[in-house]
Parts: structure tokens; C-alpha cells; sequence
């Protein structure tokens, strides 16, 4: 960014401020936007350093002036993109977390979830966002009444916050809706934003009864069909569930050997093969099962 730029920002990021007149918030305020959607690594570290990111959060608080609001969390959310920028902008987790309640449109609701995803994505942060009361409201938005998009970045988010081992217990109560999102219904992201989420919530044993009860293995097993977006994710979570010995069963009898074996040709990536090969080790348990996958590996090569 050429040095007039810079001093530009700083100008603009002046009119951010309280003493400023509404009308002239809002014109600094979408500069300053359009700036940070056409900026580069180096230019967002600028509008960063010029102080934007303090008077965007003040922004965020602008309850009455909803487009000011979803303005200024759009801004934050391109401005996260840069590693330097997160821990400033954590800042915002609290209002960030307002703005998805009940009482934002679905437009607010949805740009703060994005800037929360990114967010959510360091360790820190995963404590402030559960800490800050996120938590029951990104479950709310994966209800029947949010848009895909909503529900894909919502289960996105709640996947991230559940690599905290206090955040996996606060979560569980999520895992019958989140279950319900790997229907067939549900668009290929939202099914694997779902099944990643669950990947991080099997961890814990008593969360791996839930999921199981929930129905999520004849599902988790449709998900390994091709086509699906989740092979490996869906693959990870019955490879989990497969400790338990009733689930064992329950996967095989799913219908999961055939199309595991199917994931370990060389059309499959590296990793949903090493996946898909441990589960089938812990389904080679009983002379019925081995005798399937025999089976199964014969018509592959068939």
C-alpha cells in the first residue's frame, strides 16, 4: 500500500469513530470494506495497523444500524484472514456472539458466524467463543428454520470449538441435530460439515453412545457412497464408533465393508484410504466379517 493510501486508512478509520456524523460512518465504513475485499496479505496488515480493528468492534455494538453492523463484521471477518489480525479481533468474540441471536436477521446472523469460523480455528479462541455463550446459539442455527449456508457455517464452527475437551461435553446435547444434518436431504457440505463436527465429538466415550443411539451409522454409512463430499470424515467417525462391539455389528450389517473396501482403490486420496483400511481392521473381528471383506476386495479386483 503506497504511502497516501496509508494515510488514507487512517483518515477513514478517524471517521469510524464516535464523534463522527452516522452518514459519515457508514461511507468510511464501506471504503473501508471494498478496501479489505480487493486488499492483499500486506494491505490488510495496513488497514490493521491503522486501527481499524478496535473501531470495527465498536461498530459491532451498533445494535439500532444492522447494515452497519453486518458492514463492520464483514470487514473484521476479511481481516481474520490474516493470522496477524486474529488475536486483536478476538476482541469481538462477545458482540460477535450477540449479533447470532434471535433477534439479528438472518444476514447479521450469518457474518458473524463466518467471522467466528475463522476464529474458532485457534485454541484460544475456542475457550472465549463457548465462554462467551456461543455455543447453544450456533445449535439453534442448525434448526429446520436456517437457510443451508447458515447450517453449514454454524456445524463449521461448532466442529472447530469441539477440539476443546470442555467444549465436546457442552456440545453433546448438539449431537441428535447434527446427526439429522447427514440426511440425505441435507446439501453434500452441510452433511460433511456435520460428520466433522462429529468426527471431534466421538473422542469422548459418552458422546460415542449418543451418536450411536442418534442413528448416525446407517447414515455415516450412506456418506461413504460415491458422490459424497465426507468419505473420509463419515469413514473416521464409524472407525471410532467400531470400538464398541455392538457397533460393530451395526456397521457391517449398515452395509459399511463393500463400500470401505471400495475407498481403498487409488481413485480414493491417501487419506481417506489409511482411514478406510483401519476401520475395516476393526471390523475384521469375526469369521462373518472377514469372509466380507474377503468377498469385497475380490469384486474390486474383479
Amino acid at each position: 500500500m503506497p504511502p497516501l493510501a496509508r494515510r488514507d486508512v487512517r483518515s477513514l478509520v478517524r471517521k469510524l469513530g464516535a464523534d463522527a456524523r452516522p452518514t459519515q460512518q457508514a461511507e468510511a465504513l464501506q471504503t473501508i470494506t471494498c478496501l479489505c475485499w480487493a486488499a492483499d496479505a500486506d494491505c490488510l496488515v495496513a488497514i490493521a495497523a491503522a486501527g481499524a480493528i478496535p473501531a470495527l468492534i465498536q461498530l459491532l455494538r451498533s445494535v439500532s444500524r444492522p447494515e452497519v453492523q453486518q458492514d463492520a463484521a464483514t470487514a473484521l471477518g476479511i481481516l481474520a484472514q490474516n493470522a496477524q489480525n486474529v488475536a486483536t479481533i478476538a476482541g469481538a468474540i462477545p458482540a460477535l456472539v450477540q449479533m447470532l441471536g434471535p433477534g439479528s436477521t438472518r444476514n447479521i446472523q450469518q457474518t458473524a458466524v463466518n467471522v467466528l469460523w475463522l476464529l474458532a480455528e485457534n485454541a484460544y479462541n475456542q475457550v472465549a467463543i463457548a465462554a462467551a455463550g456461543a455455543i447453544p446459539l450456533l445449535v439453534l442455527l442448525l434448526g429446520p428454520a436456517s437457510p443451508s449456508v447458515l447450517k453449514h457455517n454454524a456445524a463449521a464452527t461448532l466442529g472447530h470449538l469441539a477440539k476443546n475437551a470442555d467444549n465436546k461435553v457442552a456440545i453433546a446435547g448438539a449431537i441428535p441435530v447434527l446427526v439429522q444434518l447427514l440426511e440425505p436431504s441435507s446439501p453434500l457440505g452441510v452433511q460433511n460439515n456435520a460428520a466433522a463436527a462429529l468426527v471431534h465429538l466421538d473422542v469422548n466415550a459418552d458422546n460415542k453412545v449418543t451418536i450411536a443411539a442418534a442413528g448416525a451409522i446407517p447414515l455415516m454409512v450412506q456418506l461413504l457412497r460415491p458422490g459424497s463430499e465426507a468419505h473420509q470424515n463419515a469413514a473416521a467417525v464409524l472407525g471410532s464408533l467400531a470400538e464398541n462391539t455392538d457397533n460393530k455389528v451395526s456397521i457391517a450389517g449398515a452395509g459399511a465393508i463393500p463400500l470401505l473396501v471400495q475407498l481403498l482403490g487409488p481413485s480414493s486420496p491417501a487419506m481417506v484410504q489409511q482411514v478406510a483400511a483401519a476401520v475395516l481392521d476393526l471390523l475384521d473381528c469375526s469369521a462373518e466379517n472377514h469372509a466380507a471383506i474377503a468377498a469385497a476386495r475380490r469384486g474390486i479386483r474383479a
